[in-house]
């Protein structure tokens, strides 16, 4: 498999199109229109459960409660019979570790920490608020879109970054042509070419009127390395 990180670069360098004469601004708003045709990630409340599986690990399972309205974010994951729960409750922040408060010993040999709990929280709504949470403030959208073929597949490419203190990473989202709904993502770390992941969307889950990506695969751009897979479903 050819190289993403190449095909990005030699796309951008050589393929500088309007793609069917939208904007970046319009794109986005095309996507989070098939993502949340009713608007509803503001607002939104819902329970996600999420396997991990990577290459030569137990599979970890996660719950994954997201409340915006109310500041509320809550994660219990289990692997190899540990379980870990964070909860961040506007500015508070509980950690437990296998049902109960966790000895500062337990804290260090298991990495617990609400840092790490704030992390989370920002990784899983994030990831799972795509492409809506473009439209934070700090978030710069390119006002010139692209199109490139990745596996012979056309997409339109849309290029964020952040202001600074918001974020260093440079982000391409790759939205089909003709639905919007977004396929596959990257990051580059500060920038740097042949740094960050891609991945791999796959299937659509609807969350409370939300369309999400069912699968994501994870690989290194430096050399297509497998990281592992999340596979999410809704708590019925």
């Amino acid at each position: 498999m050819k190289k993403l990180t190449t095909l990005l670069f030699v796309a951008l360098a050589t393929i500088s199109l309007h793609a069917q004469d939208l904007t970046g601004p319009q794109l986005l708003e095309k996507a989070i229109q098939y993502h949340d045709p009713q608007g509803k990630w503001e607002s939104f409340k819902g329970t996600l459960l999420v396997t991990m599986e990577t290459p030569n690990s137990p599979n970890r399972d996660s719950e994954i409660k997201i409340d915006l309205p109310n500041q509320y974010f809550y994660v219990k994951a289990t692997r190899a019979g540990k379980t870990t729960e964070y909860t961040v409750d506007k500015e508070k922040c509980t950690i437990l570790f296998n049902g109960k408060t966790p000895t500062e010993e337990e804290k260090k040999a298991n990495g617990l920490s609400c840092d790490r709990a704030n992390l989370y929280k920002n990784y899983y709504s994030y990831l799972y608020g795509l492409p809506m949470k473009l439209k934070d403030p700090g978030t710069q959208i390119d006002a010139k879109i692209n199109k490139i073929k990745f596996k012979g597949k056309p997409y339109l490419v849309l290029r964020a970054t952040y202001k600074e203190g918001v974020g260093k990473d440079v982000w391409f989202f790759y939205f089909n042509p003709k639905t919007y709904a977004m396929e596959i993502y990257q990051f580059l770390k500060n920038g740097e070419q042949n740094t960050g992941e891609y991945i791999l969307l796959s299937g659509m889950e609807t969350i409370n009127g939300i369309k999400m990506p069912k699968t994501r695969a994870w690989y290194y751009n430096k050399d297509d390395k497998y990281l592992g897979t999340d596979i999410l479903k809704s708590k019925k």
